[in-house]
This record gives C-alpha cells, sequence and structure tokens, in this order.
C-alpha cells in the first residue's frame, strides 16, 4: 500500500517528482553516512565483462561494471567529463581514477549528497556542486561528454534535460545514459531523443545485464537493509535497491521494466 501511495504521489505531475527524489535523496544522505556506500544503480553483469579493479572497488563490481558499460561507449582519454545526478559519487569516482579523463565534475540537486561526496571522495581531478539536471550551471559547450547513469527517470521534465545536455557539449561532444522506463515509455524516450538536437549512435536493451546483476547482489542488499532499516519499510527500500523478488525486480522479469543504454552524439 505504502509503494502504491508513493508511485502516484511520484507520477502526480512534474513538480510532485522533483519534490519527492529531492527529499529521498537528501534524507537518504544524511542517514546513510556510511563511506563504503558509494553506488545506488542496479548493476550490470555479462558474461566475459571483467573490468580490472582494485580490491577497495571490488566490493561494488557490479554497480562499477553499469558505468564502465555506459561510459566506454566512446573515449575518454583527456576529456571533460560531466555527470548529471552524481548521488554519491561513486560513479564519477570510477570514471575519473580508471578512465583517463581530463576532468570530472559530477553535480546532483541533493545538497546532502554534494556534502557527502565532497568529504569522501578527495581526487584531484574530480569536484562536486549541487546543480538541477533541468538548470545546468556551466556554459555553453563547457563539456567533451554529458554523463546520466540511472537518474533520468527522477526528472521532470527530461525534454529540458535534454535540451540542456545539448546546450552544454561542445560540437562533437557525446552524451552517455542510461535508465529505467516502462515498456509503454520506450518509445517516447526515443522522440525524446530524436527532438532533442542530439544525433543517436546506439540504442541497447540491456534488461538481462541488469537482472543478473540483481541476481547477484540481492542477497547482499536485502541484509543490508534488514539491518538498517525499520521493518515498515524494508519492502519499499528493497524494492528500490531491486532486491529479488521485490516489485522492481519483478518488473524486469515481466517486461513492464526495460532498461535501456545509449549513445547520442551533439552534431559538429
Amino acid at each position: 500500500m505504502l509503494q502504491k501511495l508513493l508511485l502516484w504521489f511520484i507520477h502526480l505531475n512534474p513538480s510532485s517528482k522533483r519534490w519527492f527524489w529531492r527529499k529521498w535523496y537528501n534524507a537518504l544522505a544524511r542517514k546513510a553516512q556510511n563511506p563504503d556506500f558509494r553506488f545506488m544503480n542496479y548493476g550490470y553483469d555479462e558474461d566475459g565483462f571483467l573490468p580490472d579493479l582494485s580490491v577497495e572497488d571490488e566490493e561494488e563490481r557490479y554497480p562499477i561494471h553499469l558505468y564502465h558499460h555506459v561510459a566506454t561507449q566512446v573515449d575518454l582519454v583527456g576529456k571533460k567529463v560531466l555527470e548529471v545526478g552524481s548521488g554519491r559519487g561513486g560513479g564519477a569516482s570510477y570514471v575519473a581514477r580508471y578512465l583517463n579523463t581530463g576532468s570530472v565534475y559530477g553535480i546532483d540537486v541533493s545538497s546532502a549528497a554534494i556534502e557527502l561526496c565532497e568529504e569522501i571522495h578527495a581526487i584531484e581531478n574530480l569536484s562536486f556542486s549541487e546543480g538541477d539536471s533541468e538548470d545546468i550551471p556551466f556554459d555553453d559547450g563547457f563539456f567533451d561528454i554529458v554523463l546520466n547513469v540511472e537518474s533520468s527517470h527522477c526528472y521532470g521534465d527530461v525534454d529540458q534535460f535534454l535540451s540542456e545536455a545539448h546546450r552544454v557539449l561542445k560540437p562533437g561532444g557525446y552524451f552517455l545514459w542510461c535508465d529505467l522506463r516502462s515498456r509503454n515509455a520506450v518509445e517516447n524516450m526515443g522522440r525524446q531523443f530524436r527532438l532533442s538536437g542530439l544525433e543517436e549512435m546506439q540504442t541497447q536493451d540491456i534488461t538481462t545485464n541488469i537482472i543478473s546483476a540483481l541476481e547477484k547482489m540481492s542477497e547482499k542488499r536485502k541484509e543490508a537493509i534488514s539491518s538498517a532499516v525499520p521493518r515498515i519499510f524494508q519492502k519499499l527500500f528493497e524494492s528500490y535497491a531491486g532486491v529479488k523478488d521485490s516489485r522492481v525486480y519483478n518488473s524486469f522479469k515481466d517486461g513492464s521494466l526495460v532498461y535501456l543504454s545509449a549513445a547520442l552524439k551533439r552534431p559538429e
């Protein structure tokens, strides 16, 4: 019942969606201060897909896989990268440390998440600041790459976000994206890409890779939720985390939710 009520409120209108997710991520950043909790995505798993990781990063292998899959669709060496919706900063940190970028900037609507990122990610070529996906606080043509991982489903106006991504990209720059959508919304996402002014290079359905990663992470995530979350909210958090047999997991399994990744280019 609680999940249904929240879903109704989130989808009531764009303002309610923006308000809820800002509150949610501020609360999560303040309550979950564990510096080892750096990722919140659903992960990615593929046979033979095993990027080399340090011992300290091995714990978050599958969420890192998702970033690696999306970010390495193009060459990032020496590039200026913006992650929109950087969350707890683990993905931006991975990109900055492993992919030989010039510099990485992370923005997030949650001020508490930005404070947390500044505390736990001390990397020379990485910085974080508060910023809105629909009003990105950078000049036109500032970035070579805009990266957006499992975040856009929280936005009130995806068309406006794509317009902003186009604006801050240099001509010839790339927009690298992944996220979940309901099966019925996939066609609309394609329309939004076409109207953005960005050229679609490739789009992939990676739902099976997401399901496989969720299954491998499920037990650990369920144990973490059981130990940290009051019982009345555990089912809600299990669904949010994609735990096996939760609402979100089952929606991926039955095909009512689809997970896509894409690479688009701002024309020269």
